[in-house]
C-alpha cells in the first residue's frame, strides 16, 4: 500500500540527503498495510519528486517521539514542540531506501488526486527511475 504525502521542499531536501529519517504527522494511517510513502514536495515545486519505503511507524506521546526520533528528525524541538502543541499523540514515519524520481512527475501522471493531499491520500504505483540508498 502507498501513500501520497505532500511535503514542504525544505523538508524534501533533507529527507533525499538522508538528515530527515523521520516524517512527523499528527495523524496515522488507518490501514496498517503501508508500506511506501510517495513525496509530493509543496509550491513551489509542486511536484511529485521521490518515494521511500517505510521502516516503521510510531505512535506516542510527542515528547516519546522526540525522544525516540531526534537524533534524525531534521527539525529542531522548537519546532517540534510548535507542531505537536496541544497534542497528545504524535506519529513518527521512518524513512527507509529512498527513490528519486529522474523526472518528476505532475499529480495527473499518478491517476490520482487532482490537487494535493492536505494530510495524505491513498494511491496506485508510479514508476520511479532512480533509486538512491541512503
Amino acid at each position: 500500500m502507498r501513500v501520497l504525502l505532500s511535503i514542504k521542499p525544505e523538508y524534501v531536501s533533507k529527507i533525499l540527503s538522508g538528515e530527515k529519517r523521520f516524517e512527523f504527522r499528527k495523524v496515522g494511517f488507518s490501514n496498517p498495510a503501508v508500506r511506501t510513502v510517495v513525496i509530493y514536495a509543496t509550491k513551489p515545486v509542486g511536484k511529485v519528486v521521490a518515494e521511500f519505503e517505510v521502516t516503521d511507524i510510531y505512535q506516542d506521546s510527542p515528547s516519546e517521539i522526540w525522544k525516540r526520533t531526534k537524533a534524525y528528525a531534521g527539525v529542531n524541538k522548537k519546532f517540534f514542540d510548535m507542531y505537536y502543541e496541544g497534542r497528545t499523540n504524535a506519529v513518527a514515519i521512518g524513512v527507509g531506501r529512498v527513490i528519486v524520481y529522474d523526472t518528476p512527475l505532475d499529480l495527473k501522471e499518478l491517476g490520482g488526486p487532482k490537487s494535493p493531499p492536505q494530510s495524505f491520500c491513498y494511491i496506485g504505483s508510479p514508476s520511479p527511475q532512480v533509486s538512491l540508498d541512503l
